[in-house]
């Protein structure tokens, strides 16, 4: 069999670890030169195929691309954007079958996270559906780390390092102007649906009166007396409160308490904006002085302190992508399986794309504390891992250093098509 092209794509928001998933498959296809010629990535992720919108990877040198290794963001760009079902819009796929064509594509690799491995597990289907032989794999990226069957995901790891650091820092600070001046701080983290990254924060709190003092899951319904007076009780004992509150904290009546009205393109309510919210809330009640912070970007993008235990597991899946791919295997993704909690040891499994499209892995009851505010020892036993471990990017002029690749357009052999 005459070797064939690849596809890459990197899908939905970008880690500070998904360069090393790139740098995996990339790598990887290029130490299996005789089975995969080029490897194409999509310039803005499946958008990039449907406009033919194609960068020749080959045009960057082995350095760089194992840079990316060490560069947070999506180095191809990204984009959130949903195919629809064959039945519903037919002439995409109709259009990725001519761009797979005109371009010997026969491998397929998207990097995202639930919404993403629909994506793929639909392209998995030309195949079948459409009479085009396309070998598929999905390699998992999200930091909500909500991707059922792998033990973890890659982005996750990165971001709780950063979340347990950040309100470690900054309660330190709080405690030490909290005589006379703010007495509460409250930081918001991603999380719409699952509380993984605010629980991140709770690995800071190692003894009774260490901050974050209070975690609120989207899982828990926002319970405002009860919360007042977890404040209130805080300050008294400790002489200030510190908070992690996830943007996806819902109040009693099943609404976003942040949400801003918006929807982004996969139909997810546009979040952002509860850290004020919840501060206003002791202000009016309590009276304290408070500060908040939006980690937001800053959260996904701190490849300094990323976890190498992040990096290490993004790179492996990105590689084993690859080897999946070649060893004939279809419509999957590789997964990380924990093998053992102390020492922590982990390999990569696979699973089908069909049983991760779509859905959700909540924070497990048994992680959040009693009272609702916390998380429990086995919680911190699944976290702690994730987040071991440093592998600084390289500095110049005091400055992390990040590779830019030339992101070389393939030449364009088809006519114009509109994405809608």
């Amino acid at each position: 069999m005459s070797k064939k092209n690849a596809f890459y794509a990197q899908s939905g928001g970008v880690t500070a670890v998904i360069n090393a998933s790139a740098c995996g498959v990339i790598e990887t296809a290029r130490k299996n030169g005789d089975k995969i010629g080029n490897v194409y990535a999509g310039r803005n992720g499946i958008i990039g195929a449907l406009t033919e919108d194609l960068i020749d990877t080959s045009q960057d040198s082995d350095e760089d691309i194992a840079a990316l290794k060490q560069t947070p963001s999506g180095a191809f760009g990204s984009c959130r954007y949903k195919l629809k079902s064959l039945e519903e819009n037919k002439a995409q796929y109709e259009r990725l079958i001519e761009v797979f064509k005109a371009h010997d594509i026969g491998y397929f690799f998207y990097n995202g996270g639930g919404d993403s491995q629909d994506t793929a597990h639909k392209v998995s289907q030309i195949g079948e559906k459409m009479g085009y032989p396309i070998t598929c794999v999905g390699v998992p990226k999200t930091v909500d780390n909500d991707l059922p069957i792998t033990d973890c995901c890659p982005g996750f790891g990165s971001v709780a390092k950063y979340v347990a650091v950040s309100i470690r820092e900054a309660s330190f600070d709080v405690a030490s102007m909290a005589k006379t001046s703010t007495k509460i701080f409250v930081m918001e983290v991603m999380g719409r649906h699952a509380g993984w990254i605010a629980a991140a924060g709770g690995i800071a709190a190692e003894k009774e009166g260490d901050a974050p003092h209070i975690i609120l899951f989207p899982e828990i319904t926002f319970d405002q007396e009860k919360f007042l007076a977890k404040v209130d009780d805080s300050v008294k004992r400790f002489g200030y409160c510190s908070i992690v509150v996830s943007e996806g904290v819902k109040n009693a009546e099943g609404q976003f308490m942040a949400e801003a009205g918006g929807k982004d393109a996969f139909g997810h309510a546009q979040l952002g904006g509860v850290a004020p919210v919840i501060s206003q809330i002791v202000k009016d009640n309590l009276g304290y002085k408070y500060h908040w912070a939006v980690a937001d970007y800053l959260q996904r993008a701190a490849r300094h302190i990323a976890s190498k235990t992040d990096v290490d597991q993004a790179y492996a899946l990105g590689q084993r992508a690859v080897e999946l791919a070649l060893e004939g295997k279809n419509a999957i993704m590789p997964t990380v399986v924990r093998t053992s909690n102390d020492p922590y040891q982990w390999e990569i499994g696979h699973t089908n794309l069909a049983d991760v499209a779509n859905v959700e892995k909540m924070m497990p009851a048994e992680y959040i504390s009693e009272d609702g505010f916390g998380i429990t020892e086995e919680c911190r036993q699944y976290l702690q891992p994730l987040i071991q471990g440093e592998d600084y990017p390289p500095y110049k002029n005091g400055l992390p250093q990040y590779v830019e690749l030339k992101n070389a357009p393939v030449p364009k052999k088809l006519g114009a098509f509109e994405v809608k």
